[in-house]
């Protein structure tokens, strides 16, 4: 069997305040700012029924993320014992996609204002979903 490597493409990128990992929450929640998110031209197709007030799963590259980990601290406290990094929402791990529960706060062309975004500024955008609940997943 021939391994296929997914080939992804992304579709645009973070304008965030949070530049260094170190300035980031752990998770948006926790003070995660307000951010922007800025596609590249030729999806605004894609973006026309997002709404403000919306809530929105956001699919990151966290490029700068390690990906020969796997094992970490939880939180990266060295006080609590090693987990496997797949039962862990850490940003070290083979395949780092961020994956992000945030709100349009604005809509500018191709640019959505997100609440409590932890993305560092230049990440990766991969994909936005809409949140579903049960009503709107039948």
């Amino acid at each position: 069997m021939t391994e296929e490597r997914p080939l992804l493409r992304p579709i645009g990128t973070v304008e965030s305040s949070l530049r260094e990992k170190s300035d980031a929450p752990k998770q948006g929640e926790e003070g995660g700012p307000e951010a922007w998110l800025v596609f590249h031209a030729g999806y605004e197709e894609g973006l026309r029924d997002l709404e403000v007030g919306e809530e929105i799963l956001l699919l990151t590259w966290l490029d700068r993320a390690e990906r020969d980990v796997l094992s970490v601290h939880p939180r990266d406290d060295a006080r609590r014992p090693l987990r496997g990094v797949f039962s862990t929402r850490s940003a070290d791990r083979p395949n780092p996609i961020g994956l992000h529960r945030v709100t349009v706060r604005a809509i500018e062309g191709t640019r959505l204002r997100v609440s409590d975004l932890e993305a560092l500024h230049g990440t990766p955008i991969l994909d936005v979903k809409p949140v579903l609940d049960r009503v709107r997943e039948r």
